[in-house]
């Protein structure tokens, strides 16, 4: 670090006083400029104690801008509710997935039967509204989250950012997921 700080230092003296060696050989090559366009700018530090950088870190923190959300969006300026619930649909298929490998892995120990066998013949002894019904719980989101993240994918085009697409194309959305859940639960 020390070596860094030596180096660039160097570098910025060269560039701001140029030695007679340097001007003659960029004069040759047809690239002399007026080196006093180089800027300069002097160092100042303080030695602060432990409270008042503390105190100091405290200040800059609330100007920092903190993290997305739900809060931050304008719900009168645009419809945002997809984004929110794209949000939500990969959180929930993530902790699902956390969630079944942890009991996949404690299963044996605990006397759980999780096999595909006995999960296969568990929901196929529901009956069909059940089983429709779970399964469109599973397919809403997983065609939500697919549709959507293509529009996200647009979005980060810069394409369709009026308004009016905005709110259009996330009812679009809903529309589209709820119908493809429902192909998903029901005749897949």
């Amino acid at each position: 670090m020390i070596a860094q700080r030596v180096g660039t230092t160097a570098l910025r003296r060269v560039a701001g006083k140029p030695n007679a060696f340097f001007t003659a050989n960029v004069s040759k090559f047809g690239l002399a400029q007026p080196m006093s366009m180089t800027q300069t700018r002097p160092v100042a530090t303080q030695k602060l104690t432990p409270d008042d950088a503390q105190a100091l870190l405290a200040k800059q923190r609330l100007h920092r801008p903190v993290s997305p959300h739900l809060e931050v969006y304008d719900k009168q300026q645009t419809f945002f509710g997809s984004s929110i619930w794209q949000r939500i649909t990969g959180s929930a298929f993530s902790g699902g997935l956390y969630v079944f490998a942890a009991a996949y892995l404690a299963a044996p120990l605990m006397g759980w039967h999780l096999e595909s066998a006995s999960l296969a013949a568990s929901f196929g002894a529901l009956p069909f509204a059940v089983k429709g019904g779970l399964k469109f719980l599973a397919a809403w989101p997983f065609a939500f989250h697919a549709i959507n993240g293509v529009r996200h994918l647009v979005f980060d085009f810069g394409v369709g950012f009026k308004r009016q697409h905005i709110v259009k194309s996330g009812y679009y959305i809903l529309a589209a997921s709820t119908l493809g859940g429902a192909y998903l639960a029901f005749f897949l």
